[in-house]
């Protein structure tokens, strides 16, 4: 049996705002972006709209080509849930106070850092929620 995880895909409300995040903070690069098609198969798994009209960007990390991908959605409004998250994408970052310190300055929520570990190491996490209300987990591996 093989298993391969391709991407997470978030749904994003302002495509320019989160590439702030995701490509200029955090590093990813972006492989393609274009708008997508009327019957595109984002529609139905998504729940979205027909009327809403949706650009999809994928991002490649310096390890894996096409690891996140952000879906646009213009012309309808985005749910926003205040309430428990129910999943979380966790990044793996060089400098986590640095790419924390750029996060604060777009105005976004933070929790506090937090260090852990195991035998094999430790990691020092923090998270944020971005625009549109996903959470995210950053973490940096610390030396022993």
């Amino acid at each position: 049996m093989s298993l391969f995880y391709k991407r997470i895909t978030l749904v994003v409300s302002d495509l320019e705002k989160s590439l702030k995040i995701y490509r200029d903070i955090l590093g990813f690069t972006v492989n393609s972006l274009e708008p997508s098609d009327d019957d595109s198969y984002s529609y139905p798994v998504f729940r979205i709209p027909k009327e809403a009209k949706i650009t999809f960007c994928t991002l490649d990390s310096p390890e894996q080509n096409r690891t996140m991908g952000l879906t646009e959605v213009k012309g309808c409004e985005l749910p926003r849930n205040n309430s428990i998250h129910m999943t979380a994408s966790v990044i793996k970052v060089d400098n986590l106070k640095a790419a924390i310190e750029k996060i604060k300055t777009l105005g976004l929520e933070t929790t506090e850092s937090t260090t852990d570990g195991n035998d094999t190491f430790s990691f020092l996490e923090q998270a944020f929620v971005d625009f549109d209300g996903h959470l995210i987990v950053l973490y940096e591996i610390l030396t022993n």
